[in-house]
This record gives C-alpha cells, sequence and structure tokens, in this order.
C-alpha cells in the first residue's frame, strides 16, 4: 500500500579541483502518514513508508492510547497522492482518553509532544520498569559490533535510523529503520508487540541520542535498559532515573557510558 522506502536520484559530484562527475544514489523516502483513530483524525508522522502497521502498534503505546498488554489492532493502510493514511479503531473502554488525547493536542507531530497545550501533560508521570537487565556490557558491545548489517536502507541511503532489540546475551533479535529517530522506535516496539516479544532481559539499542522521548517511549514499552549511539540530555536523564530505566549512552565499538544514578 506505499511507496518503496528508497528511490534513485541523478546528483553531479563536484570536487575542490574542479572536477565534475555524473552519479546516482539512493535517497530515503519520506511521507506523510495520517494516522485516524476511531474516525479521528489524530496526528500526521513524516515517515518512511515501510512497516507502518509496527509504526501504528507502537505509536498508540507511547500515546498512552494502549497499554503492554492490551491485544494489537488491526491497521487499514490507504494509499493516496499525497501520503498514506493508517487507519485503527480504539475498544469503546478507550475512546474517553483518545478523545482526552486530542483535546490537549495542539498540532500534529511526530513526536507526539510538540502539540501537547500545557506542561502538565507533556510532563505525565511514567510508570517504573518492571524488567531488569541482564546483559552485560560486553553484551552492549557484541550489539554494536552487528548493528551495521541491520541497517540495509542506511547501508544504501545514510539517512536514516534504526532501533534494534538486542537479548541479553548481546544478539540483535528485530531492528527497523526509519528516517525519523522516534518512528524507529516506534516500529521496533510495534512489531515487538505483534511478535508478542518480550524484552526478557535484553535492551533496545538505537542510533541517535538519548532523548526525554525516547526514553518516555522505552519506560512504556517496559524496556529496561536504552542504549544510545549519542549523548543524553538532562530531562532524558532524570526521567530515566525515576522510572528505574538504565542507561548506557555514546555508546562506541571502543567505550561507553554508564549514566550512574
Amino acid at each position: 500500500m506505499s511507496r518503496a522506502p528508497s528511490a534513485e536520484q541523478a546528483f553531479e559530484r563536484l570536487t575542490p579541483d574542479g572536477g565534475k562527475s555524473a552519479i546516482t544514489r539512493e535517497l530515503a523516502e519520506e511521507t506523510p502518514i495520517a494516522l485516524e483513530f476511531n474516525g479521528i483524525g489524530y496526528a500526521v508522522l513524516m515517515a518512511t513508508p515501510a512497516d507502518l502497521e509496527d509504526l501504528v502498534a507502537g505509536f498508540l503505546l507511547a500515546e498512552r492510547l494502549q497499554f503492554s498488554g492490551d491485544p494489537v489492532l488491526p491497521v487499514a493502510l490507504h494509499r493516496t497522492d499525497q501520503g498514506v493514511v493508517a487507519r485503527a479503531s480504539l475498544p469503546a473502554d478507550r475512546a474517553p482518553a483518545l478523545l482526552d488525547r486530542i483535546r490537549h493536542r495542539a498540532s500534529d507531530s511526530s513526536c507526539g509532544l510538540c502539540g501537547i497545550e500545557n506542561i502538565e501533560q507533556a510532563m505525565r508521570p511514567l510508570p517504573s520498569v518492571s524488567d531488569n537487565c541482564r546483559a552485560s556490557d560486553d553484551a552492549v558491545f557484541r550489539a554494536l559490533g552487528e548493528l551495521d548489517s541491520f541497517q540495509p536502507l542506511n547501508a544504501r541511503t545514510g539517512a536514516v535510523h534504526v532501533a534494534a532489540w538486542v537479548d541479553a546475551n548481546g544478539a540483535v533479535q528485530l531492528a527497523r529503520e526509519d528516517i525519523g529517530r522516534h518512528n524507529a522506535f516506534d516500529k521496533l516496539i510495534g512489531a515487538m508487540r505483534r511478535a508478542g516479544a518480550q524484552w526478557d532481559g535484553g535492551f533496545a539499542l538505537l542510533s541517535s541520542r538519548c532523548s526525554f522521548e525516547l526514553v518516555e517511549k522505552a519506560v512504556l514499552a517496559d524496556c529496561p535498559m536504552l542504549v544510545t549511539i549519542s549523548a543524553p540530555s538532562r530531562l532524558a536523564v532524570d526521567r530515566a532515573a525515576v522510572a528505574g530505566l538504565a542507561l548506557r549512552v555514546l555508546a562506541r565499538h571502543d567505550a561507553l557510558l554508564a549514566v550512574v544514578t
């Protein structure tokens, strides 16, 4: 129902010595994805048009419109000239939460926070993470070593993020790519929900900075540890500490930082 995640584009390569040559490169697609829940337009995400059922399943969890134990909803995808419309129907008992959430959204956003009207909605209390990470730091380094093989779209385009579920031994079990880091994580969480997979002492590995929003998504998915390639924000560290989410940041092949709380 959606476009291919990449397409070729012609370029002229220029060098400092005045050289010119014609080349082609693949570009990652970025497509508007309109989310409709119970017939109501909820948000428009700019995303890579692949694994959209996973995206919706993860997004619903991040928006607290569903919870970890809820059944995964079927998603209907409708392609238009401008993008893709993804439709899902929440059960009647979630309708009040849906309407309340819409009431506090001032505009569409890709992160689920930019459209919030007030600080209270943006800083809602987080639950505590119930799972414990059993992975050693050696397992994190092992996962970093094999992450490239789970980024085929990025290998072709150099323009997308990856989010990976890694088991306690450091083996990547599942990965999703997207041009947006929030979308990649939502896709991973949604894919795990649809497969009935649990973190089981493992962790999430993201090719991005450790932002407040990604901490929120990890906690709401009951992920015991979040590992990111780049640095965290102060708020991300504080929110992770309150929820009991372990953080490993600036993760490289030769070193990483364990956040001390």
